[in-house]
């Protein structure tokens, strides 16, 4: 009682202090709420709000729909406006609609165990066989049209496309590199370049670089060059010293090339081997020397040729194809032993013609000189994963390639003149089972080439020719641009050309020393009208001819005398002869 006599006593001292000072009070007190009662009149508010809503809604509908004018369906829970049906009418109807999924199909009844295909189920099986048709890479290959480029007359031992697709480049064994422009050309198909950059050397590789602003140029010589989009140098490299007996202190190949090319990943780097028995890198800031040298072996430890090289998908890996039968693969940063290798990959003594990664960059093809295209998994490269015999082979360029999908494997074969067609040979990745073929020409297929992008099939054959195979539903640009324009009309160009007559001094002073004649180009109309002229002219030429020279030999010897600018003996002897007086006033 006495707490609660001292309380009291001070709140009525605090609200004194605060009557005097003027304010309320020296602090607030927390509120205090009762949850039950907030929610308890928070559900009555809501469930007489609902009530009012509903109340509301089924006036409205009492006014819309009279009771008397409602049927329901109870089958189909459906409201039907309008008066009732006479009884007998109803019950025929229910048995009507009792009846429906009968009434639903025509004809005779279906045989046990058939089910009716509806419209869903012929969907589902349009899709099955979409998904099916897209599961089949041979259904991807675009071959329903070709063209053909007339590179030259002998064999096209190079192809190169850039990464865009826009130019193509083809070379061959008559020294020839040869520029072709889809957007520019028109349906004669002629190359708006031609050039031989390393003389007389065949040309064993091209290829543009992972930007396509160069081009690496692999020839029959020592030094390889790169050239831009033009065909103009830009860099040759470096001849090594052949009386070094360590290949790796020289600064260069010091033997012919045999193949090359461009780093995946590093647009400045490239590769080459030679038959000086080296696999050189090179940096395009660089031409005084190589990058970095590898150096195969043979079993026994000696120097063995590579035939062919290439990057792995990432750039990390370097491969080379051997003549000892040898497939040697490093490290790129790691030149001295090799990362993996299979010494019975191919037949001893056959060049190894080509090397290529998947694009997954797991499976390694290759194409051997025994007549034999392999697949490794680099992962386990003891043993080839398939293998397929009896691909001839007579070039040591002979390429093959993976499709933009991965699923296939596609190479050439080579025929003897005469002897049947060179074809191209598609193959399935896991198990090289042979699922296509393209008979190409009567000629040896040597180079292919498959542009993920344009979705088109590049070709060079023993023949001269470069053939691209297309597609115009699944295939884009490319080869498609220049067969819809017509060809240019030809422009005859007409000269106007000056033919002087140089005569000896002590000659008659000709007075037609200087004659110009209209000189257009010789065509067959041309041709024609001169022969027209000359028959028509032969008879006055004759006549001239005579008179002319029945006035040189009596008339002739006068003028020269009397004219000729040096007394020469010829003139003297004239003279002495027709008694003429020489001496000149």
């Amino acid at each position: 009682m006495a707490d609660r006599g001292s309380d009291s006593g001070d709140s009525s001292s605090d609200a004194d202090v605060s009557s005097v000072m003027g304010f309320s009070g020296f602090g607030k007190k927390a509120r205090t709420f009762d949850l039950e009662a907030m929610f308890e009149q928070t559900r009555r508010t809501a469930i007489e709000r609902s009530q009012r809503v509903l109340g509301h809604y089924s006036i409205i509908r009492n006014r819309l729909v009279p009771s008397s004018c409602v049927c329901v369906n109870r089958k189909q829970d459906s409201d039907v406006i309008g008066p009732p049906l006479p009884p007998a009418l109803g019950a025929q109807t229910d048995e009507d609609e009792e009846d429906d999924d009968d009434d639903d199909v025509v004809g005779p009844p279906l045989p046990p165990g058939y089910k009716h295909s509806t419209a869903d189920d012929d969907d589902d099986d349009d899709d099955d066989m979409t998904d099916e048709e897209d599961d089949n890479p041979v259904k991807k290959i675009p071959d329903t049209h070709e063209i053909t480029l007339q590179h030259g007359s002998k064999s096209v031992s190079a192809l190169a496309l850039d990464p865009s697709g826009a130019r193509l480049v083809t070379g061959g064994y008559d020294y020839d590199v040869k520029f072709w422009d889809f957007a520019g050309m028109d349906a004669a198909l002629h190359a708006f370049r031609s050039l031989q950059p390393c003389e007389c050397h065949q040309i064993r590789s091209l290829q543009y670089s992972v930007t396509g602003d160069v081009i690496l140029v692999v020839a029959g010589n020592s030094q390889a060059k790169v050239l831009d989009r033009d065909g103009f140098q830009v860099l040759e490299c470096i001849k090594g010293d052949q009386y070094i007996v360590d290949m790796a202190n020289t600064k260069g190949h010091t033997a012919m090339l045999n193949d090359g090319c461009w780093h995946p990943k590093i647009k400045e780097e490239f590769l080459t081997c030679s038959n000086d028995g080296t696999v050189r890198t090179w940096d395009l800031n660089s031409e005084k020397k190589h990058k970095s040298v590898f150096k195969p072996r043979s079993q026994q430890g000696k120097r063995v040729i590579p035939t062919c090289c290439t990057y792995s998908r990432d750039g990390k890996l370097i491969a080379a194809g051997c003549q000892d039968g040898t497939i040697q693969i490093w490290d790129r940063n790691l030149s001295v032993h090799t990362k993996f290798h299979c010494r019975q990959a191919h037949a001893a003594g056959s060049d190894t013609t080509c090397l290529t990664f998947s694009y997954d960059g797991v499976t390694l093809a290759s194409r051997g000189g025994d007549d034999t295209l392999k697949t490794w998994d680099i992962r386990n490269f003891r043993k080839p994963l398939a293998a397929v015999t009896g691909l001839s082979s007579f070039f040591p360029m002979t390429d093959c390639c993976f499709s933009p999908d991965d699923k296939l494997l596609l190479t050439g074969t080579s025929v003897k003149k005469d002897e049947g067609n060179g074809k191209l040979l598609f193959f399935e990745r896991e198990s090289l089972q042979k699922v296509y073929e393209i008979e190409v020409a009567d000629a040896s297929v040597v180079r292919c080439l498959w542009h993920p992008k344009l979705n088109q099939i590049m070709v060079g054959t023993g023949n001269g020719q470069a053939k691209v195979y297309y597609d115009p539903v699944k295939s884009q640009r490319g080869a498609m641009l220049c067969v819809v324009k017509s060809k240019r009309k030809e422009k005859h160009a007409e000269t106007l050309t000056q033919d002087y007559i140089i005569t000896r001094e002590c000659d008659l002073i000709n007075i037609f020393a200087y004659i110009p004649s209209y000189t257009p180009t010789l065509t067959k109309e041309t041709v024609k009208t001169y022969i027209m002229f000359l028959f028509q002219i032969n008879a006055v030429l004759l006549n001239f001819l005579f008179i002319s020279t029945f006035f040189f030999h009596n008339l002739g010897p006068y003028f020269c005398v009397q004219f000729c600018p040096a007394q020469c003996v010829h003139c003297l002897k004239n003279a002495a002869s027709l008694k003429f007086d020489i001496s000149r006033k």
